[in-house]
């Protein structure tokens, strides 16, 4: 009969050996998560064929540019005009900017004037134009819009005084063979911040942060049967984008920031994990961009800063 086994506790040495190793590699992650991968940047690419109306044999290459959070050290100057050269690089059809251009945490050497980084951007070139929505951050960041409650916002300045157009509940044609698809850009849908009691009451919006983004008015002017690419910088609105809408684009998560193994413990969504990154395809397409910068917290892992091109349509018929 053999004897019973016998539990081998760890000694002294062993455990505080373990607790070293634990620490090291905390401090290995955190180091690579504030000074590695935050000062990468990926090409992601999707494709989509939408269910929605669409020009037959249109194939719109579209390149998205979401949550610069510009400031010093994390996105330079010279960090944004390097990543316009590369969005130039990759041959877009149209550019778009998601908002959130302003630093967006404490944690910076240096905030960048709403001109300083709005000047790389001039450079960025696409034969449909390039178009912006602003962020949450845009407005939050911005203590003269917050104390009217309403615009103009500082980054929305910035961009017109450089030629981007930004699109606040509104709506332009692109001029594509086939008929125009329409370019529809939402206002904010986290604009205001808590203390705008008076504008809640006026809106009936819930407790918190209070919206400016106007879904109906916005598509109101866009024909009925035309194809409509919607930029909405907050994902949350997918559930009430109509069918009708060939694609929206997004950006707002940064994926979580942080990600294990496909997995973000924190998004900054009402509807959790749901919308947190990627493509999500639902009652129409949505594609959720991780961002350029960092928002709250120096850090990023698992989803490293990243310029989207989708590629929107269907071949032309042989």
């Amino acid at each position: 009969m053999s004897e019973p086994s016998r539990r081998r506790w760890p000694t002294r040495r062993q455990v505080i050996g373990g607790l070293g190793a634990l620490g090291a590699s905390g401090f290995a992650t955190a180091a690579y998560g504030t000074g590695i991968e935050p000062f990468w940047s990926v090409v992601t690419h999707y494709a989509v064929r939408p269910r929605a109306a669409w020009p037959a044999g249109l194939r719109l290459r579209i390149v998205a540019l979401a949550d610069i959070h510009a400031c010093e050290p994390w996105m330079t100057v010279e960090r944004v005009a390097g990543l316009v050269a590369a969005a130039n690089a990759l041959g877009p059809d149209l550019i778009v900017l998601l908002g959130d251009y302003v630093a967006g945490q404490r944690f910076i050497t240096r905030r960048l004037r709403a001109e300083e980084w709005a000047a790389p951007l001039a450079g960025l070139a696409a034969p449909l134009g390039v178009h912006a929505v602003l962020g949450n951050h845009d407005w939050w960041e911005d203590a003269r819009a917050q104390a009217r409650g309403g615009g103009p916002v500082e980054a929305a300045v910035a961009l017109a005084g450089v030629g981007i157009r930004v699109l606040e509940n509104a709506a332009v044609p692109l001029a594509v063979p086939g008929g125009p698809v329409w370019l529809a850009g939402l206002q904010d849908q986290l604009a205001l911040l808590p203390h705008h009691h008076r504008l809640r009451r006026e809106t009936g919006a819930a407790p918190g942060r209070v919206g400016l983004d106007d879904l109906a008015a916005t598509l109101a002017a866009v024909p009925p049967e035309a194809p409509v690419i919607l930029l909405a910088h907050e994902p949350d609105i997918f559930p009430r984008v109509p069918a009708r809408v060939a694609l929206t684009l997004s950006g707002h998560t940064h994926g979580g920031q942080v990600r294990f193994f496909g997995y973000a413990p924190v998004v900054p969504s009402r509807y959790g994990r749901r919308y947190a990154y990627g493509h999500i395809r639902e009652h129409t397409d949505l594609i959720v961009s991780g961002g350029l910068g960092m928002s709250i917290a120096p850090i990023r892992i698992g989803v490293p800063p990243e310029i989207v091109v989708v590629e929107i349509g269907t071949e032309a018929a042989a």
